[in-house]
């Protein structure tokens, strides 16, 4: 359907009554997303985006601004929006959630609501340039966060591999600058993981200030990927969304 580059199904469920959109995170790709739709299949026909420059699509380019990726990602979802649409969103992903529903909603498609993760809000802007340091900065970073496997991070042909993509999503997140005052009319739910070194718990509870549409907002223990450790937790609260905008 479409543009099928940057939609993986993995439980494909044409009768279920809402759509959950996943996006990854800096350096991700969909297959992170492989659990949740085992989860919440036939409740949700869970669709994770796939961003260029990584695992079936290595050959692309990748793309280095959240602009070109929310406009890419917006126009490959115009198919799926058939039914009611929830995105979701972790660390970058969050932020391109946040995007996709303003650009969805400006077309008078917009989702029924937004889950973000691992990320501060948009007004919580800070400086950051690890898109800058040299190839062992970056990794050094990736590797404090715990997000990627220490054996992709050891092995050099892994590691060229997966630098480009990596570079190019830290450059497109740490460059974003939102547009001021952008706020949502939809539901938008805000979790984040208590000791995270990249996002506050006063940074992640200010997307209250995005949406005019309702807030919720919940904290787990864990670090920038709580979300491994407490993925019952987070797959029941968006079980719960998606059951409420189905």
């Amino acid at each position: 359907m479409g543009d099928d580059r940057w939609i993986r199904r993995y439980h494909p469920r044409d009768d279920a009554p809402a759509r959950l959109v996943c996006l990854p995170h800096a350096g991700g790709a969909a297959s992170y997303f492989h659990p949740v739709s085992r989860a919440l299949s036939p409740a949700a026909d869970v669709l994770a985006v796939q961003y260029p420059g990584r695992q079936d699509r290595q050959a692309e380019p990748p793309l280095r601004s959240v602009p070109e990726l929310a406009d890419a990602i917006t126009q490959a979802l115009l198919p799926w929006l058939d039914r009611p649409v929830v995105l979701f969103g972790h660390s970058m992903g969050a932020t391109l959630a946040f995007e996709i529903g303003l650009r969805l909603e400006a077309r008078g498609t917009g989702p029924r609501a937004v889950v973000v993760s691992g990320r501060r809000a948009p007004s919580r802007r800070r400086e950051e340039t690890v898109h800058l340091l040299d190839d062992e900065g970056l990794l050094a970073d990736v590797a404090r966060l715990a997000g990627t496997d220490s054996r992709v991070l050891e092995d050099q042909e892994l590691r060229a591999m997966v630098l480009p993509a990596l570079r190019a999503d830290y450059t497109a997140i740490e460059t974003y600058r939102p547009v001021d005052g952008a706020t949502l009319t939809v539901p938008l739910h805000a979790h984040t993981g208590v000791d995270d070194p990249r996002v506050s718990v006063e940074e992640a509870r200010a997307w209250s200030a995005h949406t005019t549409g309702g807030f919720t907002f919940a904290t787990y223990p864990g670090g920038h990927f709580y979300l491994n450790e407490q993925a019952p937790a987070v797959i029941a609260a968006l079980r719960t969304v998606v059951a409420a905008a189905s």
